[in-house]
């Protein structure tokens, strides 16, 4: 795998060559690097990593080039977006599910976020073809491994996370879910993240170009970079979900061994508990030291137990907070769906922290201060 052999193939794919300012090149270089020295990747991990690098570069590539001919799309702003943020397996999938139904609420769906021009048109939005290319992507994933489903699932033609954007800036920790990269792990949280933001903007302006909607986002990973994102969203309303850390590292390092594991036969369990535990902690502290430092009244805090409970209650108080309005189209919309999709609909997500190797006295003294803060 060659960092020049890779783009080269994307220039190729699409006939273009511009890949926009270059801020892609180093993050691309450091993944390329960790994945060939540590990854330890099967054959099948290497077809896979190499085809989902190389479409990140051809949507790049095809997003620049949209900007350059239709330059009318930078004068739009994605504005007062709704972005769900929080550790990872807090139900920020579930509470983006519920967003999606809000037909107010423009989601970002899985099949545009990697196949992004023409933008879509909301009058063939449904019908797009795009959307069986994305379910053929997710039946080669299902095939793999079928049992992923239980663990974290997202339907093809539904909502995806933000991650999938700043994986075509490359920095994004889309990467370390599928493979397991120390020395990008290190560099990701150590460089300066304004240009995945600044692309993940234009990709918003592209996208909603022809079909409108106030959006309504969602990853963890906006956790590590809150003024980089309010930097291109500076009236964003910010949604953080809470649940007991423990159980979050043990259900993160469980997703993280299945998923690659998919594509390496190394066992990479002792480093995904010591990095997953980092990069929640991290996440925390980040958020925490950016909500002692500015005024966090554009974030509502919102506990897992509660948006369990009652999922539309949980997004009506979201709308309150934003002083908006749960319309009643909407909540029926939603009550639809918490009745047609119950609780481990794809199956029962199994983990216990002695078989995974998790210290219960550890994880709790290292999220003390977010449990007191949150939790209490």
């Amino acid at each position: 795998m060659e960092v020049d052999a890779l783009e080269a193939a994307a220039r190729e794919q699409t006939g273009l060559d511009d890949f926009g300012s270059g801020s892609h090149r180093e993050g691309l270089e450091v993944l390329v690097d960790s994945v060939e020295g540590e990854a330890q990747l099967s054959a099948v991990g290497v077809l896979a990593l190499e085809s989902q690098i190389t479409k990140c570069l051809v949507n790049r590539l095809r997003v620049i080039d949209w900007h350059r001919t239709h330059p009318e799309v930078a004068t739009e702003r994605a504005g007062r977006p709704l972005i769900v943020l929080g550790l990872p397996r807090t139900g920020t999938t579930l509470l983006s599910e519920l967003l999606h139904r809000d037909p107010a609420n423009r989601s970002l769906m899985r099949w545009e976020a990697l196949d992004s021009v023409p933008p879509p048109n909301a009058a063939r939005f449904a019908s797009d073809p795009r959307v069986d290319a994305a379910r053929a992507d997710a039946g080669m994933l299902d095939e793999l491994n079928p049992g992923f489903r239980a663990i974290h699932y997202e339907a093809p033609d539904g909502p995806t996370e933000c991650v999938t954007l700043l994986a075509q800036d490359f920095k994004s920790l889309l990467w370390e879910t599928v493979a397991n990269i120390p020395s990008y792990g290190e560099w990701l949280l150590s460089c300066d993240q304004t240009s995945a933001y600044e692309y993940h903007h234009q990709m918003l302006q592209l996208l909603q170009s022809d079909a409108p909607g106030r959006w309504a986002l969602k990853t963890p990973h906006h956790c590590l970079a809150i003024d980089a994102l309010l930097a291109q969203y500076p009236d964003a309303r910010l949604v953080m979900t809470h649940r007991d850390p423990v159980t979050v590292v043990a259900s993160l390092c469980s997703l993280v061994r299945s998923l690659s594991g998919t594509f390496s036969d190394a066992d990479h369990g002792d480093y995904i508990n010591r990095h997953w535990t980092a990069v929640a902690v991290e996440l925390m502290e980040r958020v925490m030291r950016w909500r002692d430092t500015h005024d966090d009244s554009i974030v509502v805090d919102v506990p897992y137990d509660d948006l369990v409970a009652d999922p539309v209650a949980a997004v009506r108080s979201i709308y309150e907070h934003a002083g908006d309005e749960l319309a009643s189209k909407a909540e029926s919309l939603m009550r639809r769906y918490v009745t047609e999709h119950p609780r481990g609909e794809h199956g029962r997500h199994a983990y216990a922290l002695d078989e995974l190797g998790l210290d219960r006295g550890e994880l709790d003294e290292r999220f003390a201060a977010y449990c007191d803060r949150y939790l209490t």
